[in-house]
């Protein structure tokens, strides 16, 4: 047997007061058979059935499912997957019965897929450049579904995704994708599970952000620091060699001055005549 989840809503409009009572349980059904789906009104005045109007629809989604107004069925925006499958019981609306009929149950009538979740992994410390696995889950679908990653450019990432598809013993399906990529300063990511059965899409959008490496505040401190002291070191370094090479230049000229001053006097000595 089938569970199958009320996903209509009703819209009823007439010219007297209404009240409705729909079912507080899901609908059961056996697979291939057909199921009505109760809705009934109370009215406090005659009306003609003319003034009413029956609309369902899906409850995700709001596509139409049903239509009735001034006494026919309106299906021009009924969803292609219920063609030919639905009806009310228009002898019995004045009646206060609104109940739509759906024929050949298939899975696919309570299967659309839950808003997708995403994951990170790693979850800290992402710094850009790092790779990362970005993991994508949707439950409780049918059929399976086309999975599309885009970045924040819409580039097509999909040749870089591993899917599974696991179904539960109702015949619904969780599908799970999971995207390896480089993060970059600030990546941007969409994951898309397209239903194509149902003509419906499901996405999530997240942004994962990496941080560049800084130095912490006591490590730069300390840079500065000795950064400084080489400095104020390199400059006393300057200072004394200049000292130095002062000193040596003063002390080369005073060296070249005593020795001229000596080549002098031997100069005069060897010139002075000897007395006999």
């Amino acid at each position: 047997m089938l569970g199958l989840l009320l996903l209509a809503m009703l819209a009823v409009h007439a010219l007297a007061k209404l009240e409705l009572q729909v079912p507080d349980l899901p609908v059961v059904a056996l697979h291939g058979k057909d199921v009505a789906l109760n809705c009934s009104f109370s009215h406090t005045s005659p009306f003609n059935l003319s003034d009413v109007t029956v609309f369902w629809q899906l409850t995700d989604t709001k596509r139409s499912v049903h239509g009735f107004s001034m006494g026919q069925d309106q299906l021009t925006e009924q969803a292609e997957s219920y063609a030919n499958r639905t009806s009310l019981f228009p002898s019995q609306l004045t009646m206060g019965n609104a109940s739509l009929l759906l024929q050949r149950v298939a899975v696919a009538d309570e299967a659309p897929y839950t808003k997708p979740e995403v994951t990170l992994e790693p979850e800290s410390n992402l710094r850009p450049g790092d790779e990362v696995a970005l993991t994508c889950v949707a439950y409780g679908g049918y059929p399976k579904a086309d999975v599309i990653w885009q970045d924040g450019s819409g580039r097509n990432l999909t040749d870089n995704i591993t899917t599974s598809v696991v179904a539960n013993e109702q015949g619904l399906f969780t599908m799970t994708s999971v995207l390896t990529a480089v993060l970059e300063p600030n990546s941007s990511f969409s994951c898309r599970l397209i239903n194509p059965l149902l003509s419906e899409e499901r996405s999530i959008f997240v942004t994962v952000t990496g941080q560049n490496i800084a130095f912490p505040p006591v490590a730069l401190w300390v840079t500065v620091g000795l950064a400084v002291c080489l400095l104020g070191l390199l400059i006393a370094l300057a200072a004394v060699c200049r000292r130095k090479i002062k000193e040596s230049c003063e002390e080369a000229r005073r060296e070249a001055e005593e020795a001229k001053e000596l080549e002098e006097e031997d100069s005069k000595t060897a010139m002075t005549p000897l007395k006999s």
